[in-house]
């Protein structure tokens, strides 16, 4: 892909095969001791708690682990134990959080408190000797390396990758083992993808919908975040099963949707969405498919509709990162935010 190469973003986000190949070597041992024990505890629910990208990472995992093992999944909201003081029953429940510094007092705090209420802790985290990480009965490292950008990209990657590993080990799915096994390949050939032309229809946009339904819903809710983030462009994301509803209300000519297409079971609800958006005029640049009047936005296949899903981000992540400078805007130094958000 001709994209800009001097920023840590774009640096940062190429890096993510390389974790997701450590993590293949550091993984498999600490997930069969969170196999036993979630087998051995009879769990019956997974509490997930996070903030910004890691939140993302959460909702991809309540499409992933509610399909492939059979079990409700929930998100906690942290103020909860942080602001309110209140202490969940969780019996019988995998505690999950998820950050890359582990640093976030309220996540310590919902982590503690969860503790406390029964559930087994568990937390995906890049910094291994956070407070997070003191915190949980099993830690599992994202592998990322350090990440300097504020904008995340491979620590979502690398979460994404782990939460894949989790499920097939505790669903014995050799298709999803496969899956992540192709993966570091297929995520530097993502790499490669020429995403220009969204960059090109994106410039000058003031606002736009982000689309996707399942875990492709997922990565379009961190894709609006980045926009906004490092591009500083309104983009509010919807799942394509919701959107058809008020939101097209909004649609005029030239209204511009960034689509994300990530599997076959999805793909009709997907499908009519951006041909509905298409007729009332919108312009549409679609990732993972193909729609007469949609600019078609090239992507690695893959298998399984999670690691389309990460190929799909993965390219978007060098577009995002052309499209901050192309406006203006530099991706690593976003005016008001910072890498750690410290949420009490």
């Amino acid at each position: 892909m001709d994209t800009v190469t001097g920023t840590l973003m774009y640096k940062e986000a190429r890096e993510a095969a390389d974790g997701v190949l450590r993590q293949a070597a550091s993984l498999p041992g600490i997930i069969a001791g969170l196999r036993r024990q979630f087998d051995d505890a009879g769990i019956q629910l997974i509490c997930l708690c996070a903030r910004g990208s890691s939140d993302h990472a959460g909702l991809f995992a309540k499409y992933l682990f509610e399909r492939e093992l059979g079990i409700p999944v929930s998100s906690v909201a942290p103020s909860i134990a942080s602001v309110h003081g209140i202490d969940l029953r969780l019996p019988r429940t995998l505690f999950l959080a998820i950050s890359q510094s582990g640093q976030s007092p309220d996540i310590l705090q919902s982590t503690a408190s969860a503790a406390r209420s029964g559930a087994i802790t568990a937390c995906i985290v890049n910094d291994t000797q956070s407070k997070l990480a003191e915190l949980c009965d099993i830690v599992i490292p994202m592998e990322a390396g350090p990440e300097r950008s504020v904008a995340a990209t491979k620590s979502f990657i690398c979460s994404l990758s782990a939460l894949c590993a989790i499920a097939a080990a505790l669903s014995d799915s050799a298709a999803l083992r496969n899956a992540i096994d192709a993966l570091p390949a297929s995520l530097h050939q993502a790499l490669e993808m020429n995403w220009r032309a969204a960059t090109n229809g994106l410039v000058a946009a003031r606002s736009l919908f982000v689309l996707g339904r399942g875990v492709g819903f997922a990565i379009a809710s961190e894709a609006a975040l980045k926009l906004k983030e490092t591009c500083a462009l309104h983009a509010e994301a919807f799942s394509a099963a919701e959107v058809q509803h008020g939101p097209m209300e909004l649609i005029e000519n030239q209204f511009v949707l960034l689509v994300f297409d990530t599997e076959p079971a999805a793909h009709d609800g997907v499908d009519d969405a951006v041909r509905r958006f298409i007729d009332a005029g919108a312009s549409v640049f679609l990732a993972g498919s193909n729609q007469p009047g949609a600019t078609v936005l090239p992507s690695v296949p893959a298998e399984s509709p999670y690691t389309n899903a990460i190929l799909q981000i993965q390219s978007f992540y060098l577009m995002a990162n052309d499209l901050s400078l192309a406006r203006g805007r530099h991706p690593d130094t976003p005016k008001h935010l910072q890498k750690v958000t410290e949420t009490r």
